[in-house]
């Protein structure tokens, strides 16, 4: 069979390094990470490449599902690679890249998960990046109404 890519872009109304810090802190993705009524219990990230991180998915029935892997770029704040691993997924690790490009409304999230095995798999992730990134914009428009980037005259509110 052969791998599947996932790509999603979207604007997040927040600067990149809001966006970026938001992504990689693991106090920020406790309080976002994690799609629909999933929540993140623990996040521990080494963010240096070769570090590792592992997240906590705690599911509405109880269940707890890690997410782990290992960090392959770090450029902030334009750029994250690492491995990424789903502790009840058996097969082996897939890589998502995440770029986070300087927009007029705040910052674009380029998201690209790519070495999946199987179409299926594929769109289970793309469902669970999707409602991530929703709870992703949620959580910065709480955390922070009046950034001067994006208060300056001429652009849009």
């Amino acid at each position: 069979m052969k791998p599947t890519v996932l790509r999603i872009a979207r604007v997040i109304r927040a600067p990149r390094e809001k966006v970026f810090a938001a992504w990689t802190e693991p106090a920020s993705l406790q309080k976002w990470w994690g799609p629909g009524a999933t929540t993140c219990t623990q996040a521990e990230v080494d963010l240096r490449e070769g570090g590792a991180y592992r997240l906590a998915n705690l599911d509405p029935d109880g269940k707890v599902i890690w997410i782990s892997g290992t960090f392959v770029k770090i450029a902030p704040p334009e750029e994250l690679a690492y491995t990424w691993l789903v502790s009840n997924l058996p097969g082996e690790s897939t890589l998502v890249r995440v770029a986070f490009f300087e927009h007029a409304q705040g910052t674009e999230l380029v998201l690209t998960h790519e070495r999946f095995a199987a179409e299926a798999v594929r769109e289970m992730h793309a469902q669970g990046w999707n409602a991530c990134i929703d709870k992703l914009e949620a959580f910065l428009a709480r955390a922070d109404q009046a950034w001067p980037t994006l208060d300056e005259p001429g652009t849009p509110a």
